[in-house]
């Protein structure tokens, strides 16, 4: 299958630059690492759209941090329990940044959760799941449709109608590859989450119901 690499655009600018952007931000004793505010998902219900802020955090980066300040945020990893890859953006974009901070993490010993819209072969133009074998614990993907037409008016991907196909392959290549899958959905009026649990399911994957306002 043919993947054309997604091209990086200008990040969103900051809306409330008197409070400083994170790239590193803690959630029930995860460090959550938001290396980037791009994202080829538009999906309707998104914070990015309604707010800067998550759990209190401003995550509205102007700017591709640097693997040195993204490592320089983290500090002494082992503080916590676990290192999430989940911030404004969709973290694959990253995906060379992605694979040398998990490299360092696991040389550490810790457990790393990658969250993503499931874009991520798409994004970088080949089949990346192999490469996350090793560097990432567990995958978190966001399904949050049972149809590829739903899909592509909730979450108005950049890639177009055969999306929602490509992020059911990438789940079901985790699988295969025996990365822990999480397939979640959100809890918006047009999704059927007992309709995207049977396709996690059928896919191999486990599966969670997202409340909408449940953010992080």
């Amino acid at each position: 299958m043919n993947f054309e690499p997604y091209k990086l655009g200008k990040c969103c600018q900051n809306e409330n630059p008197e409070e400083k952007p994170v790239i590193a931000y803690e959630i029930r004793n995860s460090l959550y690492l938001n290396i980037t505010t791009e994202c080829t998902n538009a999906c309707y219900f998104c914070v990015r759209f309604q707010t800067p802020t998550v759990r209190g955090y401003n995550l509205h980066i102007d700017y591709q941090p640097t693997m040195a300040e993204i490592i320089a945020a983290i500090g002494d990893p082992q503080r916590y329990r676990s290192i999430v890859f989940c911030g404004y953006g969709e973290p694959t974009l990253r995906l060379d940044v992605l694979k040398d901070i998990c490299l360092q993490m696991k040389a550490q010993g810790m457990y790393v959760r990658l969250v993503t819209n499931g874009h991520g072969n798409l994004i970088n133009g080949r089949n990346i799941v192999p490469e996350l074998v090793g560097l990432v614990d567990m995958v978190d993907i966001s399904l949050n449709a049972e149809t590829a037409e739903l899909y592509n008016k909730v979450c108005q991907p950049v890639f177009g109608e055969d999306t929602y196909q490509h992020v059911k392959e990438f789940i079901r290549e985790c699988v295969q590859q025996k990365l822990t899958v999480e397939v979640t959905a959100v809890g918006v009026p047009e999704i059927d989450a007992d309709k995207c649990e049977a396709i996690a399911k059928e896919l191999g994957a486990q599966f969670r119901f997202r409340a909408l306002d449940d953010v992080g």
